[in-house]
This record gives C-alpha cells, sequence and structure tokens, in this order.
C-alpha cells in the first residue's frame, strides 16, 4: 500500500507541476497588459513603465513563473494587481463562501440522488424507473444558470421567499447564511443529483445480478430486504468516487451560478479579475481550484486501493 501511494504521490506532484505550467502560459499569453487596463490609454511611458516594475511586469515570463510558483510553495500567492492586497486574503475571504456552498449543493445532490438511484434500480423497466431517469436526462440537459434564474423567478420575485442576490455573512448567524445559499446550491446540485442518481441506479443493478444477491434471496429474504442490507453497500463504491469529483467540480464550476446570484466568491472573483486584468490572482485561484480537483483525485486513489487490493497488485 505505501508503494502505491508514493507512486500516485509523486503522480500527483508531476500533474501539479504541469498544471503550473499550462496555467501560467495559457493566462500569460492572454491580449491586455495590466499596467496599462489600470493606468489607462493616455498613461505615459514613465509612468507605465514605473508600475509595471512595482508589478514586477519588467521581469521575464521564466522569472515570474519561478517566483510565482516559489511563493506559492510558501503560502504566498502574490499581491493582487487591482486591490494592491495579499491574494492569500482574498482567496481565504471568499473561501467561506465557495465551500460551504459546494457542500451544500453536494448534500442537496446526495440527498435527492440517493433515494431516487434506488427507487429507479428497484423498479427497473416499469413506469418508475422510467420517469426517474427521464427526469434525470431532463436535469443533466438543463444549464444550471437557466435554472437558477427560474428559481429566482419564482422563490424570490414572485413568492419572495428568498434574496434574488448577495450573501449576509456568517456573523448573521448559520440559518441567515444557508438561507442566502440555498436558491444557488439548488442550482448547482441539480445537474449533479442527475448525474448520481443514474450511477447509482446504475451501480446497483450491477450488484443485483451478482450471485451474492440470488444467495441471499435464495436463504428467504425478500428483494427489498436483499437490496438494502447487501446490495447498497457494495454499489456505494462508484458512487462515493463521484460524490468525490462531484464536490472538486462544485467549487469550480460554481463561477456562472455565482455571477447570477452576486455572490462573492471564488468564480465571482475569478470572473472580476479577468474583467481587470488581475493576472496575479487568476491564476493562483485557477491553481487552488486544480490543486482541488488533483488532490480529491488523489484520496479517491487510495481509497479504491485499500478497498480493492487488486489495485496495488497491478502496480
Amino acid at each position: 500500500m505505501l508503494r502505491y501511494a508514493l507512486k500516485r504521490f509523486l503522480s500527483l506532484l508531476i500533474s501539479l507541476a504541469v498544471a503550473s505550467l499550462v496555467i501560467f502560459m495559457v493566462i500569460e499569453v492572454a491580449p491586455g497588459d495590466p499596467a496599462s487596463f489600470m493606468l489607462g490609454l493616455n498613461a505615459q511611458p514613465e509612468t507605465l513603465a514605473a508600475l509595471r516594475s512595482e508589478l514586477g511586469l519588467d521581469q521575464s515570463r521564466p522569472e515570474r513563473y519561478l517566483e510565482w510558483v516559489g511563493g506559492m510553495l510558501q503560502g504566498d500567492f502574490g499581491t493582487s494587481y487591482t486591490y494592491r492586497t495579499p491574494v492569500t486574503e482574498m482567496i481565504g475571504d471568499r473561501l467561506w463562501v465557495s465551500v460551504p456552498l459546494a457542500l451544500y449543493a453536494l448534500f442537496l445532490s446526495v440527498v435527492v440522488a440517493f433515494p431516487a438511484g434506488i427507487y429507479a434500480a428497484s423498479r427497473r423497466g416499469r413506469a418508475g424507473d422510467v420517469g426517474v431517469m427521464g427526469a434525470t436526462q431532463l436535469g443533466v440537459a438543463v444549464p444550471n444558470f437557466w435554472f437558477a434564474m427560474i428559481l429566482v423567478l419564482i422563490f424570490s420575485i414572485n413568492l419572495r421567499w428568498f434574496s434574488a442576490g448577495g450573501f449576509v455573512g456568517w456573523d448573521k448567524g448559520l440559518f441567515a447564511g444557508l438561507h442566502a445559499l440555498t436558491l444557488p446550491a439548488i442550482a448547482l446540485a441539480l445537474p449533479q443529483a442527475a448525474i448520481l442518481a443514474r450511477v447509482m441506479r446504475s451501480a446497483l443493478l450491477d450488484v443485483l445480478g451478482e450471485d451474492f444477491m440470488r444467495t441471499a434471496r435464495a436463504k428467504g429474504l425478500t428483494a427489498r430486504q436483499a437490496l438494502w442490507r447487501h446490495g447498497l453497500r457494495n454499489a456505494l463504491i462508484p458512487v462515493l468516487t463521484i460524490i468525490g469529483l462531484q464536490f472538486s467540480f462544485l467549487l469550480a464550476g460554481s463561477i456562472i451560478i455565482e455571477q447570477v446570484f452576486y455572490l462573492p466568491g471564488l468564480g465571482r472573483l475569478v470572473f472580476q479579475s479577468i474583467s481587470a486584468r488581475d493576472l496575479i490572482v487568476v491564476e493562483s485561484v485557477v491553481m487552488l481550484l486544480v490543486f482541488s480537483v488533483i488532490l480529491v483525485n488523489f484520496l479517491v486513489d487510495l481509497a479504491y486501493a485499500a478497498v480493492d487490493p487488486r489495485l496495488r497488485a497491478r502496480t
């Protein structure tokens, strides 16, 4: 197990190194100079050169890349070009919105998907199964930003149960914070719940066809008893894998939803930074999101190896 973990950790480090290089290169080749954007078209050359020197933009790209990576290894993401504040503080403030939002959406996804997937699997080929699969297909097809606007129209404008946007802050209390995140979380959870329900159904159907399930039925268990006592537990491995990956996706994929609801999270920070050509913020936030995805994949691989020794034997 230790050998397998070391190999996976080495793969993680290589992935992070390649990702950092790709992120830096892609963002750096984007048109527009941050200093020129900040000073405007009528800036004097001397003023422009001084600002570029202050921001470190006068250095070569390899030097800036090494300085950026070296700072990240020490927990220093640099200083924002626009706000002149440490990027670490900006990210930390917005994590208190994006992480709870992702967890809330993941919770709603699981609460909806598990019963739907189990119900569909237990009624394979019947009306209930067809209905659930049709609903999940619709959930995958509907864009979450369109669904978010429908939620605002119904529950904010017409019913006035929720605010149409903004975040009150956790200092107002847990209930107030969760209330403000409810509509965004529902909008994010819809497609993820649809995907998870389909995976849950497929995993359960595979397990229900195994020999040990037929043996359980032969010993006198009803179909429902066999499903809950033996089938569900054995079907959870692929489902838990999807859940782990969905958290990373929810954390990284909330840019549009945070824009719709004006939430001060990481997604909105990236959008604002792109608009202001604040490259150091964009690079750092994207790198953090990539790291979260790679880390979750690493932990899922370790969990798989712990459950299934055959994976360790192949390495």
